[in-house]
């Protein structure tokens, strides 16, 4: 898939739950998203629906049965998600969202020395 549709917040946890577990019924997808949110099943059903036309998800049919399954996978919503939050927040520019985010979060050690080995991996 060429294009990536703009998945909303919303959207995004009902993606969540077919990432996890696919194919699943509109039913599957509702008792899922009970411990998530307080949404109505109507609720969850019309996102699926949006989904749908957005063709980020598919369906097979079994008589009346619905069974929805993702288009896209999860790393590809994630990339694309990425470069769209650093177009619009930092005009495209990587630097300027590293440094704002390693000046405003706590880092392990940890988190530290896999950052280290990340930037030393791409010097190389």
């Amino acid at each position: 898939m060429n294009h990536v549709p703009h998945i909303t917040d919303a959207e995004w946890e009902v993606m969540k739950v077919l990432w996890s577990k696919s194919p699943s019924t509109a039913s599957e997808v509702i008792e899922a998203m009970q411990d998530r949110t307080e949404w109505k099943p109507k609720t969850i059903r019309t996102l699926l629906n949006r989904l749908v036309q957005k063709q980020a998800v598919s369906y097979t049919q079994d008589n009346r049965v619905y069974a929805y399954f993702p288009v896209v996978s999860e790393d590809v919503c994630v990339k694309s998600e990425t470069q769209s939050f650093l177009k619009r927040i930092y005009g495209g520019a990587l630097k300027p969202m590293l440094v704002n985010f390693l000046k405003e979060e706590q880092l392990s050690e940890e988190d530290i020395k896999e950052l280290k080995k990340i930037l030393d991996h791409k010097t190389k």
